[in-house]
């Protein structure tokens, strides 16, 4: 009685551990279920025509698990070495590292180096760029929560999709506020350092904003021409910033891609949701902006 009873409670354990085993198998995923997910979010026609998205780089071992993700906006040296190092199979980085066509891979350039180490530690790289600008929830809707909108649309929509679009024109929800008081919440919003925000008045101190249109990175062709009260974006030339001010409207300059960096810590939650468990989605520590403050530098 002893021995059946104890090769009962043996059997259990057994079916036990091959269960957890199995759901733990079961939870990984596989290189094209994490690209089916980020298709689903954002499907790559949604990109620009100018652009290349999508699954840059592939490893030899496309059908291995991907247990580890590492979130960039810039693909540099320093972000994959942080990918070897925390273990990670698959870098997704918002700017294509591979834009411009590569017609060698030697260890001259940076941008070649990159796509060499990738391959030789079997990383993959996806870059959904204007795909994750365009789409719902995506870089211009979270840089459009920067203030409190009642209403907000794409400055230019999609053909196939109005819902989607470059740009976002928006509505202030309540009173207008003061163009300080706009800038001010703009800062808290994406968490930037307000020394390295640029902002140009209209020249109007009684002027209020009511409407702002935003248009993460370098806004200036999308954002021509529009009407709103504030221009929000990552970067526009001298005589752009003059041609706006001129037309009363006021402009916040992030830095390129400081107007995009915020919007990864809400996508590490999107993906993370998507993938059910079992993947690690974490935001690169390495990846920053390439722009610095010289005095605080030299204060240090």
């Amino acid at each position: 009685m002893l021995l059946k009873t104890c090769s009962a409670i043996l059997f259990h354990r057994n079916i036990l551990k091959f269960s957890q085993q199995s759901f733990k198998t079961r939870a990984m995923a596989t290189l094209s279920e994490v690209v089916a997910k980020l298709s689903e979010f954002a499907p790559e026609n949604l990109a620009e025509k100018w652009d290349n998205v999508g699954l840059l780089v592939e490893p030899r071992n496309n059908k291995s698990s991907i247990t580890n993700i590492l979130l960039t906006i810039d693909l540099t040296e320093a972000v994959v070495a942080e990918a070897r190092e925390t273990g990670a199979q698959m870098i997704i980085s918002y700017h294509p590292p591979i834009f411009a066509p590569l017609k060698r891979l030697t260890q001259a350039s940076w941008k070649e180096r990159i796509v060499i180490d990738c391959i030789r530690h079997d990383i993959a790289i996806y870059s959904p760029h204007t795909s994750w600008d365009n789409v719902t929830n995506g870089v211009n809707d979270w840089l459009a929560d920067s203030l409190p909108h009642a209403d907000s649309r794409p400055i230019l929509e999609n053909p196939i999709n109005a819902a989607y679009g470059a740009g976002r024109l928006c509505t202030v929800k309540g009173e207008p506020l003061s163009e300080r008081d706009a800038v001010q919440q703009i800062v808290k919003h994406t968490a930037m350092d307000c020394a390295m925000v640029s902002f140009a008045s209209s020249g109007d101190n009684t002027r209020k904003v009511q409407t702002y249109a935003v248009c993460a990175g370098s806004g200036a062709s999308v954002l021509k021409g529009v009407k709103a009260d504030m221009y929000i974006t990552g970067e526009m030339s001298h005589h752009e910033v003059l041609e706006a001010t001129s037309n009363g409207t006021c402009v916040v300059l992030l830095g390129h891609s400081n107007s995009e960096r915020g919007y990864l810590s809400v996508f590490k939650d999107i993906l993370s949701k998507r993938l059910s468990g079992g993947v690690t989605v974490n935001v690169s520590s390495s990846d920053r902006d390439p722009m610095k403050l010289a005095l605080r530098e030299n204060a240090n």
